[in-house]
């Protein structure tokens, strides 16, 4: 395709075609011309946005678009209702490709119940390669909204699923043919399937249940950086024991591989949950069939440490994620 607006026929066919879950409180939706969606909510809801790039992944990127929107909304609390998406695509396209981005779009938005509320898509040699922006718009009643700064001295900290997930995942995916000339095959597919553990729109859901006070889920710079961020924003200090941060052993091989920290690996999937019951908080998890575990607690202070033994490691505002060493 070439440089500029995407073909009003190309729109129709490869976008709006492939866009059909629906939503009781969209009343706007996107058309040809439409430059805006409109929703609507009850007295007593507040609305609640995000809004993330996706650059990092070459395989699967509507999947992740959706899933990470998604997943910040539900770290608020919100039930997600809907996204709107920027999509950039190089000179030369084509348009194949631009409609299974819009198929792993839907089929993501179709499990979470979400809807496409609307969008952009063009052309241009800005990019060289696929960019996709996109806007979350979720929905919670003002008493339920959770914050990453809620978090007080002797509040326990629960993490579930496990460090480095959606890195691994990607890595597996994208770097399969050189993985498994030293790994074996079996877990490096293992590896890649991962990606189906991607939404913490279910641990939310459970942990609302359950007396908490922040939750974060857990993205660029891994759980290093999670809990770096969770401890600065609530003001407090962080104490994590490191042999207590469930990791996978398709994790901990992949890393070994490429010598990167998996703790300090792109970790979509995971949500790290404050709360002063957080043990009742895992056993809940856990009878939902959701993994997790209590990694620390925050305490009094500005430090945010992680022990492994009798060692010591002060953690610090996290840099670039260890997945892009690989994928630079």
């Amino acid at each position: 395709m070439k440089i500029g607006k995407v073909p009003e026929n190309v729109l129709k066919r490869a976008v709006f075609k492939q866009v059909h879950h629906r939503r009781p409180e969209v009343i706007l939706r996107p058309g040809v011309g439409e430059d805006c969606a409109a929703a609507a909510l009850g007295e007593d809801e507040v609305f609640v946005f995000s809004t993330d790039p996706i650059t990092g992944a070459n395989q699967g990127m509507g999947t992740f678009a959706v899933h990470i929107t998604a997943n910040d909304l539900a770290s608020a609390g919100a039930e997600p209702v809907g996204i709107l998406t920027s999509i950039l695509l190089p000179p030369g396209t084509r348009e194949i490709k631009l409609r299974r981005m819009m198929e792993e779009i839907e089929t993501a938005c179709g499990e979470l119940q979400i809807e496409v509320m609307g969008g952009h898509t063009e052309i241009t040699d800005v990019v060289n390669k696929p960019v996709i922006t996109v806007t979350g718009v979720g929905k919670v009643k003002r008493t339920e909204l959770v914050s990453t700064a809620g978090l007080q001295p002797g509040d326990e900290l629960v993490m579930t699923k496990w460090a480095g997930m959606e890195g691994t995942a990607i890595l597996a995916a994208e770097h399969r043919a050189e993985l498994v000339q030293k790994l074996p095959e079996e877990l490096v597919t293992t590896a890649a399937d991962l990606i189906r553990y991607l939404s913490v729109v279910p641990d939310a859901a459970v942990a609302k249940k359950t007396k908490i006070t922040a939750m974060h889920d857990v993205t660029e710079g891994g759980i290093f950086g999670a809990l770096w961020e969770m401890g600065e924003a609530s003001g407090v200090g962080i104490l994590a024991d490191i042999q207590k941060i469930p990791i996978r052993q398709e994790t901990v091989e992949i890393c070994e591989f490429y010598g990167i920290n998996p703790y300090q690996l792109l970790s979509s999937g995971s949500m790290l949950i404050g709360s002063p019951q957080g043990n009742l908080l895992v056993e809940n998890l856990q009878q939902a069939g959701i993994p997790a575990a209590v990694i620390g607690r925050a305490v009094e202070g500005n430090d945010r440490i992680v022990l492994h033994g009798e060692e010591k490691r002060f953690l610090e505002p996290a840099a670039s994620d260890e997945l892009y060493k690989v994928n630079a």
